[in-house]
């Protein structure tokens, strides 16, 4: 079992917030790469798999940035101190931890165009290119053609300083990592695309929350970012968000979620035995039940284990295993030849 750090993730000190305005200030690259450092004295001889942040693309809807303001120009420019801030991190990682690999986790959802109507598919590209701008700056190590586009569109000036190209250039990423639970379809008509949705599939089933469940979508996804950058991939985070029923026996039987799992690592698995991609691990979220992030409720579970609590936070805490935890025991000891039994 290899331990996976993520450096930030979704958090930004308030005190960084308050005074500096978080990502906004340079001076908040100084202080994450002194944190990076710390970090790997304490922990380097024990981990080699570091992620720089979590979701980094979906950075304009989260709090990460720590800034006051939310506007694109805001967002934009305090993304690019935390490219410089990964970047510098990687350099510093791999002079201190020799054979360590450093990735970052990106938000991702594939996204098909709605008809074969060039103007969907172009506009599909557009979209992507939206998404997949931060992964390519990260892991390639410069900002690409269609930035000055995207960028103008958006009525952002980026404000760099000498010697930033070469920062990015010199920390590229070493893997890439990303979540993965949906698909969405793009079209001229769509009107609210962000890096996690746009308008439902009809063709495809959907969870008690209404997303699209597309397994082969992860073999899609996979294959596009090992095609773009033939660089390692992790997926470190797919599952489904569902009501779970206690039957009065004690036992929880989620087939639905057994299908779910097993229908998406068995796309992985083709992904890998067919297309030749290179995964270096899948990770769930999560194995057990937790407070949604996306709705603040336990009610939406997503683990392989029961947690005895309700909405308001009522319950003994007691932790069940439910049907798909022993299912899952099965994958993992027959290293993946379980899920092609019927």
């Amino acid at each position: 079992m290899e331990p996976l750090i993520t450096i930030q993730h979704d958090e930004m000190p308030v005190y960084l917030a308050e005074n500096y305005d978080g990502w906004s200030s340079r001076h908040v690259v100084d202080c994450y790469v002194k944190y990076a450092r710390a970090l790997f004295e304490r922990y380097g001889k024990r981990c080699k798999y570091w992620l720089t942040f979590n979701e980094i693309n979906a950075v304009r809807g989260f709090v990460a940035c720590g800034t006051h303001k939310c506007d694109n120009q805001t967002h934009y420019n305090a993304a690019h101190n935390m490219f410089l801030a990964s970047a510098l991190a990687v350099k510093l990682g791999h002079e201190m931890m020799p054979g360590s690999k450093f990735g970052a986790m990106y938000a991702s959802s594939e996204l098909y165009p709605a008809t074969c109507k060039p103007e969907d598919v172009f506009r599909r590209l557009q979209a992507r290119r939206e998404t997949l701008y931060f992964v390519d700056i990260m892991a390639r190590g410069y900002y690409p053609s269609y930035s000055a586009d995207l960028l103008s569109r958006r009525g952002v000036t980026l404000h760099t300083q000498e010697g930033d190209d070469k920062i990015l250039r010199e920390g590229t990423l070493d893997f890439i990592s990303f979540s993965y639970y949906r698909s969405n379809i793009i079209s001229t008509e769509t009107k609210n695309f962000n890096v996690l949705g746009g308008d439902l599939n009809p063709y495809l089933p959907k969870s008690d929350w209404g997303w699209p469940i597309d397994p082969i979508g992860l073999r899609f996804l996979l294959n596009e970012y090992y095609d773009r950058y033939q660089k390692p991939l992790f997926i470190v985070e797919n599952g489904l968000g569902a009501v779970d029923k206690v039957e009065p026996d004690g036992s929880i039987n989620d087939d639905y979620r057994i299908d779910y799992l097993k229908s998406h690592l068995q796309e992985m698995s083709k992904a890998i035995c067919i297309d030749g991609v290179e995964c270096l691990g899948y990770t769930m979220w999560g194995p057990m039940d937790l407070v949604s992030l996306s709705t603040g409720e336990m009610k939406k579970r997503y683990g392989w284990i029961y947690v005895d609590m309700d909405d308001k936070g009522n319950g003994t805490l007691k932790r069940s295993r439910k049907k798909s935890f022993y299912w899952m025991s099965k994958v993992i000891k027959s290293n993946g030849e379980s899920l092609w039994e019927e």
